[in-house]
């Protein structure tokens, strides 16, 4: 499965990208720039987002933008393609609001450390879409 991870991070990015490689075969296309990361989608190559809420200092067309606002743009242009945000929001009404708010399918929290279970959800995520 084609993956993007949307990190602003670049050593959590690749450190996080190289276990999901390693551990479920996946290939992981990092960026946090949003023209990459719709061209990555609109092309197709694209198969599952994972998204970073904090994007501190990103902007799309002018504007500041976080992992929220990009998670429903992508939601609203290609709603086939699965979204997990990543966030250290771990208090379950939180997750619920981030979830209605970005549109995402699903939410996974920060830091990484259960990386079978960040792989099980990928894997429930991609066999829903088929």
């Amino acid at each position: 499965m084609n993956i993007l991870l949307v990190e602003d991070d670049y050593h959590l990015a690749r450190g996080t990208a190289k276990l999901i490689e390693r551990l479920g075969g996946h290939q992981v296309f990092i960026t946090t720039e949003p023209e990459e990361i719709f061209h990555q989608c609109e092309s197709g190559a694209v198969e599952l987002v994972l998204m970073d809420i904090n994007l501190p200092g990103v902007k799309w067309q002018g504007q500041k933008v976080d992992g929220t606002s990009l998670s429903r743009q992508l939601k609203d242009r290609w709603h086939h393609i699965p979204i997990i945000v990543i966030t250290a929001y771990t208090m379950p009404i939180e997750q619920h609001t981030l979830l209605q708010q970005s549109q995402a399918d699903c939410c996974y929290t920060k830091p990484i450390t259960d990386y079978p279970a960040l792989l099980e959800m990928i894997t429930q995520l991609s066999q829903r879409r088929s």
